[in-house]
Formats: structure tokens, C-alpha cells, sequence
């Protein structure tokens, strides 16, 4: 079986990070993702995909991500319910992000640094000016 998602898009608003009581950090942010066409108005659609992030991986994208940031997360889907306070029960589905990798060039406020959770690696600075091998 295989539940694995990669999406791009831009932040939505600020990403919040808070900490479980046990102390590990969690932080939920947004992305926009606008489809492939346009609609019957000529307009193209957009998903708001909600995305959420653990530990090391939330304090890191607490810190560098920010609203109209662009963003590329990598993970799984997560549907899971619980109970309102008016006894409803509701549904959540959430991306649960494994990867996060910060999109938006240095010189609109971004930075370029990818994060990876399997390897601890939080990343590393791309100079955009520099020439590409290939």
C-alpha cells in the first residue's frame, strides 16, 4: 500500500507552531495550489491543502516559512475524526509533511533551504546567481 503526496504552493498565512503537552512541537500552516485549468469563467481554481509538521521539522518551518512563501511539502494523507463541542462528530484530512522545502528566491524575503527529517539535515543555502552544472 502507498499513501504519499507531494504538493507546491504558497502559504496562506503564517505558519502556527505551538507544543503538545509532552513537548513536542507541532506546527500547522496552509497551502494554496491553484489547478492545472481554468474553470467555465476562465478562472483557475484553488485548493487549500491544510499541512501539518512535527518536531525539529516544525520549529524549522515555524521559523523560515512565512505567508506567500512558497513551499513544496512532501508526506502522506490523514483523515481522522473527532467530536465537536455541539457532540457532531467532524472529519479532518491533513497532509502530515515528511519533507518541507522552502521555494521563494532569497531576494523576496525567502529562504532557499530544504528540510528533511530522515537525516536530521535542515538544509543548505543555493545561490540562485550561480552557473548550473547542466
Amino acid at each position: 500500500m502507498l499513501n504519499k503526496v507531494v504538493l507546491i504552493g504558497r502559504l496562506t498565512k503564517d505558519p502556527e507552531l505551538r507544543y503538545t503537552p509532552t513537548g513536542v512541537a507541532v506546527t500547522n500552516f496552509t497551502l494554496a495550489i491553484d489547478r492545472n485549468f481554468k474553470n467555465a469563467q476562465g478562472e483557475r481554481d484553488t485548493d487549500f491543502i491544510p499541512c501539518v509538521v512535527y518536531r525539529q521539522l516544525a520549529e524549522f518551518t515555524a521559523n523560515y516559512l512565512a505567508k506567500g512563501k512558497m513551499a513544496a511539502v512532501d508526506g502522506r494523507i490523514q483523515v481522522r475524526s473527532y467530536s465537536a463541542q455541539d457532540g457532531q462528530k467532524r472529519w479532518v484530512t491533513e497532509v502530515i509533511g515528511e519533507n518541507v522545502h522552502l521555494l521563494s528566491p532569497k531576494d523576496s524575503g525567502g529562504q532557499d533551504m530544504a528540510a528533511q527529517t530522515g537525516n536530521r539535515s535542515f538544509g543548505h543555502e543555493v545561490n540562485l546567481d550561480d552557473d548550473i552544472p547542466f
